[in-house]
This record gives C-alpha cells, sequence and structure tokens, in this order.
C-alpha cells in the first residue's frame, strides 16, 4: 500500500477552525485544542441564543405596547382583553410597530377596542 501523508488536510482542518475563533482572547484563536473548545462553546451559544432572542423580541414588543397603550390610559392587559372582546386579531409585532410609527391609528384602535369590551 502506498504511504499516505495528511499534513495538507491536518493544516486545512485546523486554519478553518482557527478562522471560527479569529476574536478570541489568549491561546483561544492560537492553539488548535484550546480554539476547539472555544468554537464548540461558541457555536453553542450562538444556538441557544438565536432562540432566546424570539423571547426577547416579544418582550421588548410588549413593553412598547404597554407603554403606548398607558399613553392612551389603558394597561397593556386591559388592552389585550380589550382586544379579544372586540375581535381585534393583531399580533404584538404589528402592535408595537403601529405603537411608533403611527400613534393616531394605534390611538384609534385602542379606543374601538374599548368601545367594544
Amino acid at each position: 500500500m502506498a504511504r499516505v501523508k495528511r499534513g495538507v488536510v491536518s493544516r486545512r482542518r485546523h486554519n478553518k477552525l482557527l478562522s471560527l475563533t479569529k476574536g478570541q482572547r489568549a491561546s483561544r484563536h492560537k492553539l488548535v485544542r484550546r480554539a476547539h473548545e472555544a468554537m464548540l462553546h461558541s457555536l453553542n451559544y450562538a444556538y441557544f441564543h438565536r432562540r432566546e432572542r424570539k423571547g426577547d423580541m416579544r418582550r421588548m414588543w410588549i413593553t412598547r405596547i404597554n407603554a403606548a397603550a398607558r399613553i392612551n390610559g389603558i394597561s397593556y392587559s386591559q388592552l389585550v382583553f380589550s382586544m379579544d372582546a372586540a375581535g381585534i386579531e393583531l399580533n404584538r409585532k404589528l402592535l408595537a410597530d403601529m405603537a411608533i410609527k403611527d400613534p393616531g391609528a394605534f390611538a384609534e384602535m385602542v379606543k374601538t377596542a374599548v368601545k367594544a369590551k
């Protein structure tokens, strides 16, 4: 059997790994073993935080809706209850966007929801 030299393959794999850990501190971007550990952790954090971001966005939308609702004299929970009673089906992302970009329309929507309650 012919002799197989794997230097090129290992070097490419190591370089790919080191490019993934480019911004790390100390030996985490220079040494292959330490860089591999750092890469595993960072990819794991990235995976979980992509899911966590969805909850963060929902919390932000609710905060914005609550602030805009209180300007119109109603709390967030009362607004959601009133909207449900009025049959207004807008999601939180749309409501938050409306509260910031078009406060007049948001105020009209609040009045409509409160009347129907």
